[in-house]
């Protein structure tokens, strides 16, 4: 476990440490700038499965080709959630970054395929919350 959070720090110290001397912002402090967005889907009673194919096989690069950051995505373990819940987290760079991916993502013909697709037998989803979120000031993240 050190030598992954090793191998992680040291490009970033580096990235940091070339942006100091050349005075522009770095990957790093940009990043420190995003806002995350939890996303909870609530799937229709037997989905779940066609859900988690949807995510898998499309939404995800999708999401990616649009200025997303796919940071995880998480399956609740225990009932009744883990029966049909499905939580994700993205980054974006700020809350306008991630409406215009978001409407760029819902537009493109790619997705709209996928959805149409995946939706032939019914409605996969039946609920969508969504929560902007920014790291607190102990925060690993910040």
């Amino acid at each position: 476990m050190k030598r992954r959070v090793l191998f992680g720090v040291l490009p970033a110290l580096a990235i940091y440490a070339a942006g100091f001397w050349s005075g522009r912002e770095t990957a790093v402090q940009a990043q420190s700038k995003r806002v995350y967005e939890l996303r909870t889907y609530t799937a229709v009673d037997g989905k779940l499965d066609a859900l988690h194919a949807r995510f898998r096989n499309h939404t995800l690069q999708l999401f990616t080709k649009h200025g997303m950051t796919n940071i995880g995505y998480f399956k609740p373990m225990d009932p009744p959630l883990a029966g049909n819940t499905l939580i994700y987290l993205l980054a974006h760079s700020s809350r306008e970054a991630a409406q215009k991916s978001f409407d760029a993502f819902r537009a493109d013909p790619a997705w709209i395929k996928a959805r149409d697709e995946s939706e032939k037998s019914g409605k996969i989803v039946a609920k969508v919350e969504s929560v902007f979120l920014e790291p607190a000031d102990y925060s690993p993240m910040k």
